[in-house]
């Protein structure tokens, strides 16, 4: 193998960190020549101004520079014309039309909304700490932030303001954070703006868009941070996903668990299947080994048994104890379950995707692929 083809080997296999893909694979990689011990690298990138371009063409430059005998690297940046950006989307599609749900009862990705009775119990912390904790397991994970009136995504994953998807024609690359894909509608917001002050159609639009616009790639898990309550969201997303499984949050407060259960039963109205409770903010142990249980206690099993029915048991998973550590995280963007693997609700978080990992995806009303012979 020459020169040239052994660089050319080396750069197609960096990966573009939106896509996911080595650039090889994506058309991405023009004209190798090596001159001496100097490499001359030809690479395009999908849009002017795209983001990940600055560590394309550092990885780029790396994976030439480390072949035998290249002492120097010269890269040339170029951007795909509009038809290499078709072919590009229509490669990423595999053969799926355009704004097609992808997300559908044949799909292999696992689709788990995480949902709450009402707010204030930690849904979107617990979340975007789970999202995190599936990834770290190595699995593929992408988060949407189906609560349009109060997104708060972004902000627990450290997602800087202002940052968009890269749009590639009609699709959306979303941002990663933590190894998690994620959309939220305040991706979208002006300068300025705050506040979205949306009625039900707008709603199921956007919704919508974020499912079908939106390019994750082959996922694993799509986690979709509910709204509180039984909303159009709810509802939307019950016609866009009946087959999806339901987590439901709640605090040990009887307050809480009694409007909890309602979410788990608006969601199974609509077909979804109801996987397990998650009770947060349960009672913590202080240094002295005094159990403070400040929002009460039971209230997580006692949703768990109202939403059981014979033969089919809703179990409570997991019993999330008041952290500091966990609403510090929050509020710096910085999930708990990456930084204080130690920490109580760390640990907990961690051991409930360790467990919905276990559980894999139910195939039922899934078609399977047959062949007799």
């Amino acid at each position: 193998m020459s020169g040239a083809e052994l660089v050319r080997s080396a750069v197609s296999a960096v990966t573009d960190p939106e896509l996911r893909r080595p650039i090889g694979e994506l058309d991405m990689v023009r004209e190798i020549t090596v001159e001496g011990d100097t490499a001359h690298v030809g690479i395009v990138l999908t849009i002017v101004g795209c983001p990940a371009a600055a560590r394309i063409e550092s990885d780029v430059r790396r994976a030439a520079a480390a072949v035998p005998g290249i002492g120097a690297v010269e890269v040339q940046v170029g951007v795909m014309t509009p038809a290499e950006r078709k072919a590009l989307t229509e490669k990423l599609r595999a053969g799926r039309p355009a704004r097609e749900m992808p997300f559908g009862p044949d799909s292999l990705t696992r689709v788990i909304l995480v949902s709450s009775g009402k707010g204030g119990v930690g849904k979107s912390t617990v979340t975007a700490n789970l999202a995190v904790a599936l990834a770290d397991q190595g699995l593929s994970v992408g988060l949407v932030d189906a609560d349009v009136h109060g997104f708060s995504i972004p902000g627990l994953l450290g997602v800087p303001s202002g940052t968009q998807p890269t749009r590639i024609d009609d699709l959306m690359l979303p941002p990663v954070a933590y190894g998690v894909k994620t959309i939220s509608i305040g991706m979208f917001l002006r300068d300025g703006e705050s506040v979205v002050a949306w009625r039900g159609p707008m709603l199921h639009r956007t919704v919508s868009q974020f499912l079908t616009d939106v390019f994750f790639g082959d996922l694993d898990v799509l986690l979709i941070d509910m709204p509180p309550g039984t909303g159009d969201i709810a509802i939307s997303i019950g016609q866009l996903l009946p087959h999806a499984e339901v987590l439901v949050v709640t605090t040990p407060q009887t307050a809480a668990s009694e409007v909890a259960i309602r979410s788990g039963l608006v969601a199974r109205q609509t077909g979804q299947r109801v996987i397990g409770v998650v009770e947060n903010m349960a009672a913590y142990t202080l240094p002295d080994g005094t159990v403070v249980d400040l929002f009460g206690a039971g209230g997580g099993a006692a949703v768990a048994d109202a939403l059981s029915e014979p033969g089919a048991p809703v179990p409570l998973l997991a019993s999330i104890p008041l952290s500091p550590a966990l609403r510090e995280g929050g509020d710096a963007g910085v999930p708990v379950v990456s930084t204080r693997t130690d920490d109580p609700a760390a640990v907990t978080i961690r051991d409930l995707a360790a467990a919905l990992a276990r559980q894999g995806r139910g195939l039922s009303g899934r078609s399977l692929p047959m062949s007799i012979g």
